[in-house]
């Protein structure tokens, strides 16, 4: 999943203008296209020399950034190429942290996508592996926020997730519409808005790891 990932990033990113790159990502307002691709080719850079501390912090990402924003694109491509082999070698033996690594690639994927208006692969194993990991983590945070359970329904897939029998029903527009929200993506106007049986507001600070945004953003 992660090598088809990086496939079709390399692909879409190759085909760029300098125009393209230099532009914003609506998704991750501080990172321009190309950073994104900065952060994706530092993660498995420090990965493999064992730089880890502070793993997925702001900090951490930042520095992979800061260390290629003067790199040629087709460079950062390369490094990226050069070991993605040899983590995705080792990614079953991650277990649910390989999983994660899937997960972060795959929503920046679709930031780049949404940036330079390029919708596509929506439907990937990728995508349902890291919907599955995002719903789950919903859970986790629900358990430790000691909230009441919730049934979450997104087309034919249905979950129950967080502590005891669930106080709402939450049925997203789709597949993809809950993969964003659950990452953060999407904005507390447009998760409330979703149908909703009972009360929306005790999960709405919960559904994102890192909160929901304050803006709408339609993919």
């Amino acid at each position: 999943m992660y090598a088809d990932a990086r496939s079709r990033i390399t692909e879409l990113v190759a085909g760029l203008s300098a125009e393209e790159l230099e532009m914003r990502a609506p998704a991750t307002p501080e990172w321009r296209v190309r950073d994104v691709v900065c952060h994706l080719s530092g993660n498995l850079a420090d990965i493999l020399s064992g730089n880890i501390e502070g793993v997925a912090t702001d900090p951490w990402t930042a520095a992979q950034v800061d260390a290629r924003c003067d790199t040629p694109i087709d460079e950062v491509l390369g490094e990226w190429s050069a070991n993605g082999p040899t983590i995705e070698a080792m990614l079953n033996d991650f277990g649910p942290t390989g999983i994660q690594l899937v997960m972060d690639t795959i929503t920046h994927e679709h930031d780049i996508r949404g940036a330079v208006n390029q919708p596509g692969a929506r439907d990937t194993e990728a995508v349902d592996a890291s919907l599955q990991w995002l719903v789950n983590s919903l859970g986790e945070r629900l358990t430790a926020g000691n909230l009441p359970g919730v049934r979450v329904v997104s087309g034919d897939q249905e979950w129950v997730v967080g502590p005891g029998e669930p106080e709402a029903t939450v049925t997203a527009p789709d597949d993809f519409e809950l993969l964003r929200a659950l990452i953060g993506r999407r904005s507390v106007t447009q998760v409330a808005g979703w149908k909703w049986e009972g009360e929306a507001g005790p999960y709405l600070g919960v559904f994102a790891p890192w909160g929901l945004r304050n803006t709408d953003l339609v993919e």
